[in-house]
């Protein structure tokens, strides 16, 4: 009785595993991985004159693709507004979302979305003009602030106005590109959105350097990509590439150094390179599904650097997304 309960048991497992293949399958067979990513938001997702997608996004996506095909420009990129960025994965226009979506208990739920970790760990702020003599967020009392509607950034604002007796004349745009274009023509006194993307709309400014970035952080806004509820295998796919990504850089391992520690004999790394285990078909894919990411894309850290960091123009300091053992709260579960 016993066995026929845990034949009846693996059968079940089987057909749920079947049943969650879809996604990867349908990629697969397309030959494309179809990324739904923002589009305006420079070091995030950005097209330039050419139509070359970049960005820290940009570059999730593009690990997926390295780890799945191998290769890395095996992606189309839509470009979403906030508005409809939901309902293209809900509808399966794209397979996942990577548009700096703050991750929150309504977005995991009511919409039928699994966010697969944080790969930007961020928190809203404000932008002034200097000329204002405003030095802190407490000082805005009475201000008019623009904001893009119908996102966290909006509702977070309310509260923080409202939580200190405060009053702000709230303008809102359908999009972030109307807003940044009204408070730099001066219809608000205050732009707001996440400190990330208050550096990188600074640089679209007429002036950027009459403009400053007040020290206060509102909010928590943990960013990631998201893929639809109803596919275990996907959202491991997709949740484990960017695993990978954070846990290359904490085993020193670079785009540079790569093939070098395919020979490696440290245990973690031949997890990590496929020399040791089945971890990669354990998934759906081939056993250098991680040599092929850090290869094409790279780690987070040299992901992080290129699109944001120093080696930006945005220059973010890399702040709560160092590693853990850096001062940061950047983490991955080991490949084991």
């Amino acid at each position: 009785m016993n066995r026929i309960f845990a034949i009846l048991a693996l059968a079940v497992v089987f057909a749920a595993q079947s049943a969650s293949a879809q996604t990867l399958k349908t990629v697969k067979d397309r030959g494309m991985l179809n990324c739904g990513s923002n589009g305006t938001l420079a070091g995030f997702g950005l097209p330039d004159a050419q139509g070359k997608w970049t960005g820290l996004d940009v570059d999730s996506c593009r690990a997926i693709a390295a780890a799945i095909f191998g290769d890395a420009n095996k992606v189309k990129f839509v470009p979403l507004s906030a508005k409809d960025r939901f309902t293209a994965l809900q509808s399966g226009e794209v397979d996942l979302l990577a548009r700096n979506t703050t991750w929150t208990s309504s977005r995991d739920t009511s919409l039928g979305l699994n966010f697969v970790g944080v790969n930007y760990y961020d928190g809203q702020g404000f932008m002034v003009r200097k000329t204002l003599k405003v030095n802190s967020a407490l000082e805005l009392n009475g201000a008019s602030v623009c904001v893009q509607q119908g996102t966290t950034t909006e509702l977070n604002l309310s509260d923080f106005f409202r939580a200190r007796n405060m009053q702000a004349k709230t303008v809102t745009f359908a999009t972030a590109n109307e807003a940044i274009k009204a408070y730099d023509a001066g219809r608000c006194d205050a732009y707001t959105t996440d400190a990330s993307g208050l550096y990188a709309e600074r640089l679209r400014l007429a002036n950027a350097n009459d403009h400053i970035v007040l020290p206060e952080i509102i909010s928590k806004e943990p960013l990631g990509p998201a893929v639809r509820h109803g596919d275990d295998q996907w959202f491991d796919v997709v949740k484990w590439t960017l695993n990978a990504m954070i846990n290359a850089e904490e085993l020193n391992i670079t785009s540079k150094n790569i093939d070098e520690m395919t020979k490696s004999t440290n245990p973690d790394i031949k997890r990590f390179v496929g020399t040791e285990g089945n971890y990669g078909e354990q998934l759906g894919l081939g056993k250098d599904w991680a040599v092929n990411i850090i290869k094409h894309v790279g780690n987070y850290g040299e992901v992080f650097d290129r699109n944001v960091g120093a080696g930006s123009l945005l220059k973010i300091d890399r702040g709560l997304n160092k590693l853990w053992n850096k001062g940061g709260i950047q983490y991955a579960p080991p490949i084991r």
